[in-house]
């Protein structure tokens, strides 16, 4: 599933009109121009590294390329869907990963579907189901969980922003744009909130882990915030990742 290098010249071109959120090595000498260190988060999100014979549904798809990296894996069937981006919402497009998928002459499928429109009926059950950076962007995310759990059969990988304090579980709501200045930034769970939904929808058993910068970044980011956008120094502040891994 790479490009040969004598494909590749032809193909820079196009791939160069288009706006790339992902990093996607094409082979050939070709890799997307994405702002996202794509590659760098397999490690991060402990991704798995076999999964021959199962079914994938990637949610946020975007580019693609966990959807294309499920198939290179051995996935027997990977289904990558989004409504944001590829429906116009966004400031990206269907177009990177409809070019990905020729140039790797990959057979990942893609539909154009909201994450609450999630069900059995509407997209079937899989085995693996990735939910990547896109809980945070949703106004319902215990009702989105819900509609997740419905078609996951065996285990889900969570990655999201959170908000690293407090220990009861807890949602800080953004109406306006106090997350990162971006009005897409819906809401900001803890870890505990997060783990509690989960269970709250079926999952079983859930192994969690924060990623966060060192005390002294993460105050020059919550200063520049604050003085220079506007923003809430305590939300910039206390602002983390967390990779959730999830089994039925």
């Amino acid at each position: 599933m790479t490009v040969p290098a004598e494909h590749a010249e032809p193909l820079a071109s196009e791939m160069r009109s288009i706006q790339w959120f992902h990093t996607i090595d094409l082979g050939g000498g070709l890799m997307t121009p994405g702002k996202d260190p794509s590659g760098k988060k397999l490690a991060t999100l402990d991704f798995p590294a076999d999964l021959t014979g199962k079914t994938v549904l990637d949610i946020g798809a975007w580019d693609g390329f966990f959807s294309f990296e499920a198939e290179r894996r051995g996935a027997s069937r990977v289904l990558a869907t989004d409504q944001f981006c590829w429906g116009g919402g966004g400031w990206g497009s269907q177009a990177g990963f409809e070019f990905a998928r020729r140039a790797l002459h990959s057979n990942v499928e893609d539909r154009v579907i909201d994450p609450m429109d999630l069900s059995p009926k509407n997209v079937g059950t899989f085995d693996v189901v990735l939910f990547l950076g896109v809980l945070y962007h949703l106004r319902h995310p215990l009702l989105a969980l819900e509609r997740i759990a419905s078609v996951t059969k065996e285990f889900l990988l969570l990655e999201t922003h959170i908000m690293n304090r407090h220990r009861h579980p807890m949602i800080e709501f953004y109406p306006n744009d106090e997350l990162a200045g971006d009005p897409t930034n819906w809401c900001g769970p803890n870890k505990a909130a997060v783990e509690a939904m989960l269970r709250v929808v079926g999952f079983k058993r859930i192994e969690s882990r924060i990623q966060q910068s060192g005390i002294a970044r993460r105050l020059v980011r919550a200063t520049r915030d604050r003085f220079g956008r506007g923003l809430p120094f305590e939300t910039s502040l206390h602002q983390a990742r967390l990779v959730c891994h999830a089994w039925r």
